[in-house]
């Protein structure tokens, strides 16, 4: 488990990371999300020790990292994965890294297996593509057999097949019991990977939730409603509006025959379907439409962008 408290890290007057407070729970995948400039590095780089808090702590399984007897056995982390001797075969790196912290030899290969680089562990890792270089960080980020994994960008370079296969790894980990907490800017994957997110900007807690929460949360939620004939969605719409903070819009479609479909805002697809039946209506369509995690995540972070970009229209 990864525990944070007060987290904090100043860069003379710039606050990179403003007071995080939140707890990584074991067992279930962790996504961390926020706009470019919002800290997710950073609060990474204090969880590994790297860079010193300016206030507040970061603590695994209670203690920082740096009092961890073996951190590479507790800890496996991929921040850079170009961080290496690009002079040094897959291999030898890995080997370099399992001797140094009393690993097994025979772990190296099982790792290579693991992540798909046997066939290249004796290549010079400088002649490797980018999703090469991930596989590697990868494998050194379970050399240790952690039972905690912290992974910045684990999908970058990687094409489709190892973005599932990334999905696929982490999520076993975390079925295993392990902490799994790891960033990305592919929404669509995230959505598909994470059990729970949390969501910083400029340095601030915006969101630490379960996905499905914050996907139902936003205004970007509604239901779609289709009833028999005209006279009906009016009767409906007509009680609908009578609660408070519900929303009534057409609904979008080049559909002619679809005319009698409204979109709802604010509302219950139980409790649109619970006034229809006391009205009497007949519906033919009733279901919520979520937002996606990419429209979840434009919303919660609209005032947060640190480097906002503007569209021109001629």
């Amino acid at each position: 488990m990864i525990t944070l408290r007060g987290l904090t890290k100043r860069h003379g007057d710039t606050v990179a990371v403003d007071g995080l407070t939140l707890d990584i729970e074991e067992g279930q995948v962790t996504g961390f999300l926020g706009p470019n400039g919002a800290g997710k590095s950073t609060t990474m780089r204090m969880i590994l020790g790297l860079d010193r808090p300016s206030a507040g702590q970061a603590l695994i399984d209670g203690k920082p990292y740096d009092a961890l007897r073996h951190p590479v056995r507790e800890v496996g982390s991929l921040l850079d994965a170009k961080a290496l001797h690009p002079g040094r075969s897959a291999r030898s790196h890995l080997v370099a890294q399992a001797r140094s912290n009393g690993i097994p030899v025979r772990r190296v290969d099982e790792v290579l297996e693991t992540v798909g680089l046997a066939a290249v562990a004796r290549r010079r890792a400088g002649a490797f593509s980018l999703g090469m270089y991930q596989r590697l960080g990868i494998a050194g980020a379970l050399l240790g057999d952690p039972h905690v994994l912290i992974l910045d960008e684990p999908v970058n370079g990687l094409d489709p097949d190892g973005v599932r296969w990334v999905r696929e790894l982490v999520r076993a980990q975390a079925a295993q019991g392990r902490t799994v907490f790891l960033s990305s800017h592919l929404m669509s994957e995230m959505q598909l990977t994470a059990d729970r997110l949390v969501v910083i900007g400029k340095g601030r807690l915006l969101a630490d939730t379960p996905i499905a929460e914050l996907l139902t949360a936003g205004t970007s939620a509604s239901v779609r409603v289709r009833t028999a004939d005209p006279v009906d969605l009016r009767d409906l719409t007509d009680g609908l509006l009578a609660y408070e903070g519900v929303v009534v819009e057409p609904a979008p479609s080049a559909d002619a025959g679809e005319r009698n479909e409204i979109v709802v805002r604010g509302a219950t697809a139980g409790r649109i379907g619970d006034l229809a039946h006391r009205l009497g209506i007949r519906l033919h369509q009733l279901h919520s439409v979520h937002a996606s995690l990419e429209e979840a995540y434009m919303e919660l972070t609209r005032h947060s962008v640190e480097y906002a970009t503007r569209t021109e229209t001629p």
